[in-house]
């Protein structure tokens, strides 16, 4: 098989709403509840007792992991309305749930596309600007901790801002309405106390977020991990590893089909099964790499490559004990 005879199948529909298939009509109700959830916690925080809070904050931090690379993901890719103005709306919800800027996402995971988690040129710099093999030494893969917990504190606002402005101005416009939008909403929950009567400085509720909005994009930084390490950063058909049980990628719109999606970005989450059904063979003779396990515990794959420092390390701790 020709990989680039390759043709991916593009849903249609006659909705006047929707730009694909009606079934978008999914990860949309999901961005709204995401939002519902999130501004929930804030009203709910003054009245509910502190060991719920924490059990609906880590629960928060898992709907960011899964809005970030489900419903955000998928929305970048094939834009879930006909209507530009309705997709500009939908990408403030989704910056105000996630609290970052779905536009300046965008330029983020395109530049990652651009790469496919390179390794550094001789310069030290990578395309992709979230590579997993950014930070890693001698062509190896980050280690897989730091690459989770440092990550969020990496990105370049600067670089982001210059790349969308090369978008044009309407873009670059748009960006900075969905910052403006979340940064507001979050200046108003540290303010105000939703009490009756009304109390100012909501620092508790502030200092019960924060932490929560953090370890989502942990969690994040972690299924992004194992969605690229083992894979093969010079084959395209094997830039990603892919996981494919159901559950996950029912609650992940089929992202767990990660091989599939590096190599065709702009097949359809209702049309990742069949398409890969249509490269399986080719797939299995270039050696795309699958793990079973969603790729957030990624790290329990009993077949997890090693990592050739880690490994050197371990052989000379063994040489020099042996000798």
């Amino acid at each position: 098989m020709n990989a680039d005879a390759i043709r991916i199948e593009r849903p249609s529909t006659n909705s006047k709403l929707f730009a694909h298939t009606r079934w978008d009509a999914v990860p949309v109700a999901a961005g709204l509840f995401h939002l519902a959830y999130f501004l929930g916690l804030y009203f709910l925080y003054p009245y509910a007792p502190l060991w719920v809070m924490l059990i609906l904050g880590f629960i928060y931090s898992l709907m960011i992991n899964a809005n970030v690379n489900g419903v955000s993901h998928n929305f970048i890719h094939n834009p879930f309305f006909r209507s530009q103005l309705l997709n500009r709306i939908f990408g403030v919800i989704e910056s105000v749930a996630c609290c970052f800027s779905q536009t300046y996402y965008d330029v983020v995971h395109m530049q990652h596309h651009k790469g496919n988690a390179d390794r550094p040129d001789e310069n030290g710099e990578t395309i992709d600007w979230i590579s997993i093999y950014k930070h890693g030494h001698d062509g190896e893969a980050e280690n897989p901790w730091g690459y989770v917990f440092l990550s969020f504190f990496r990105d370049n606002p600067g670089a982001i801002k210059r790349e969308l402005a090369k978008r044009g101005k309407v873009e670059l416009r748009w960006g900075n309405i969905e910052l403006a939008v979340f940064i507001t909403v979050l200046i108003t929950m540290a303010v105000i106390v939703p009490t009756k009567p009304i109390h100012f400085i909501n620092w508790r509720f502030m200092l019960f977020f924060l932490p929560f909005f953090y370890l989502g994009h942990c969690f994040s930084y972690l299924n992004g991990y194992f969605r690229h390490y083992g894979a093969n950063p010079d084959k395209p058909i094997a830039w990603g590893v892919s996981s494919y049980g159901k559950i996950y990628n029912w609650l992940f719109f089929y992202n767990g089909y990660h091989a599939e999606h590096h190599f065709r970005p702009k097949v359809h989450w209702t049309k990742m099964e069949k398409f890969r059904q249509g490269i399986a063979d080719l797939q299995k003779r270039e050696g795309v790499r699958t793990i079973k396990r969603a790729h957030m515990l990624g790290f329990l794959d009993p077949n997890l490559p090693k990592r050739r420092g880690r490994a050197a390390n371990i052989e000379g701790a063994e040489a020099s004990t042996s000798g």
